[in-house]
This record gives C-alpha cells, structure tokens and sequence, in this order.
C-alpha cells in the first residue's frame, strides 16, 4: 500500500472531520491519510459490518490527547515515520483478529511517547526577528508557525564624541542560519531617530555585520539600519541612533577660523595674492617642524654644509700654496 506525504494527507483529513467527527485536527489526521485510517477500521470490523462506524470513532477518540501537540519543525519527518510504523502494525492486530477497542488507545499511548522524546521546540527569543529555528509544527490545524515577534528591532541610542569612533554591530539574540547571511546598510541622515523606511538611503560599501565610522562628524547624526538577510529573506532588522556631541578638534576650529577670514578678506584692486614663502628661521620656530624626520634632514643639511665649506677651504689653501 503507497502511503502519502504529510502534505498530501492535509487534503485527506478535510474529509475525514466529517466521517470521524473530530472536533478538530490532530497529529493522526496530520500524519496519516485518511484511506489509511479506513482500511484500518474496516479490517478490524469488516467492510460492511455494523461496528464500522464504532470503530472510527474509537481511533479519533483514542488519538484526542495529541490534538494540542506541538512539535520541532525539523521533527516532522521522524513523526510521519512513526505514525507509518503505527498503522502497520495497527493492520498487523487486525489481521490477527485483536480488538480495537485495546489496539487503538495502546498505540496512542506509544506515539505520545515517542513525541516526547522528539528534539524540543526552542523557545522564541525576544525582542524581534524571524526565528526559524524556533519554528514550530502545530497539529491542531496541521500548519507551522513561527515566533510571533516583529521583524523590526528597537533603536539602539549610541553618543559618541565629534572627532572619535563609532562602531555598530549587526547581531541577533538568536541562532542564524550558517549559510547564505547577508548584511546590508542604510542610514537616515538630519539627526531623525526613526523605523520608518522611507527615509533610509542605501550605504553600498557597507557590507559585513560591523560598521564603523571615523572620524564621527556632526552630519553622521542620524539613524544607522543594517538588514540580516537568509537567501534574500530578511530575518531582522536592527537600528541605531548615532548621537554626535561636542566641539570639533582644535586643530580643525583653527582651520575653519582660517577659512572665514580668507572668505571675509577681499584684494584691493591691482594687488595680488602671493604665496607664504617662511623663512627658515620661521619654519624652525613652529612647535611641529623639530619632528624626528625634519631633524635628520636638519643634520643632514648642516653635514653637507660643513662638508663643503672644509672643501672650499682645502682648494683656497692648495691656490694659495701654488702661488708662492
């Protein structure tokens, strides 16, 4: 006898809640079809025998305790084996003239324990994010379901002084799928700290679940998305705030004063604006010019310096020698 998939006994079992009158599904009419559960039923009782209908009932009555099962998503297959292995050996009592009335609720009392030694369903790991391995096979209905948890995680606040580091880390709470995560990018500019979509521009260098940004200027103020991605499916979305604070670094106040009073200062007709050409007097007496580098070139200057000037004295001497 060809048994059917678990899927294809979901159409089956539509028909059966009318010729069983079950309340509602359960993990027997999920994993089993229902010409199997028939041809168990008229073996025991016969094809036209009065106790048909009695024995129908007796095995939808027998299985009601697993009517609220729920199991491991990835469970689903060991289950439909184990129900397959039940029906023959409930044909097997059949053929052996057992009564139904002891073979059905001795098998259902086998199938409840073998659920509970089926791996357990993980528990939903708040606050956001689809949980696939938290995914669930339900029998009352026969669907899977996951965490009722939104995709949208809440915003991380993060300050972090003008001039320094900040660093944003794409993680979840929860297991992620080893392969095929992608991480994606996007930020919401002008200081808005929100989740709305609309606003987010993408960052298409940024790739990996780490992004940093330095120096941290005051128009990276904003809100920072990154979207965990499995085989084009996103699996969170996490947000965060980047708050700016403080002045800028001197060095760069100083430059900026610069700057304007370039701006404001306006040459007078026929004049020209020359290059600064310091002397080296000048050049010396900046507190950043005596750098190791610029002293080695300093003695270097002044060994070639004094090298020249004792052969310039050698040939005047040697001249001088020559005349007399």
């Amino acid at each position: 006898m060809a048994l059917l998939a678990p899927g294809s006994a979901v159409p089956s079992a539509l028909v059966a809640l009318t010729v069983f009158r079950a309340s509602a599904w359960a993990c027997l009419l999920c994993f089993t079809s229902y010409n199997e559960r028939q041809q168990i039923c008229q073996m025991f009782a016969g094809l036209e025998s009065p106790d048909l209908g009695k024995c129908e009932e007796a095995l939808t009555d027998a299985f009601k305790g697993l009517l609220d099962t729920e199991i491991n998503y990835d469970e689903r297959s060991h289950l439909h084996d184990a129900f397959t292995q039940m029906t023959h050996s409930l044909q097997e009592v059949a053929a052996a003239r057992g009564s139904f009335r002891v073979a059905f609720p001795h098998a259902a009392e086998k199938m409840q324990k073998i659920i509970l030694q089926l791996k357990e369903v993980q528990a939903c790991i708040p606050p956001c994010g689809l949980q696939e391995v938290a995914r669930r096979f339900r029998c009352r209905g026969c669907y899977s379901t996951v965490c009722n948890l939104p995709l949208d995680c809440p915003v991380q606040d993060l300050t972090v002084t003008r001039g320094h580091q900040a660093m944003f880390f794409c993680t979840v709470n929860f297991q992620l799928p080893k392969e095929e995560i992608t991480y994606s990018w996007k930020f919401a500019g002008g200081g808005l700290r929100t989740q709305d979509l609309s606003y987010f521009r993408d960052i298409p260098r940024a790739r990996g679940y780490l992004a940093r940004i330095r120096p941290v200027q005051l128009t990276h103020r904003g809100t920072f998305s990154c979207v965990i991605t499995h085989d084009q499916r996103p699996l969170a979305r996490l947000y965060f705030f980047l708050n700016v604070t403080g002045p800028p670094p001197r060095e760069e106040t100083e430059l900026q004063v610069s700057f304007r009073e370039v701006l404001r200062w306006a040459p007078r007709e026929g004049e020209m604006i020359e290059p600064w050409t310091p002397s080296l007097g000048e050049l010396l007496a900046r507190p950043e010019a005596l750098t190791p580098g610029n002293q080695c070139l300093l003695a270097a200057a002044v060994a070639l310096a004094s090298a020249s000037a004792t052969v310039l004295a050698w040939m005047f001497f040697r001249w001088y020698c020559s005349g007399d």
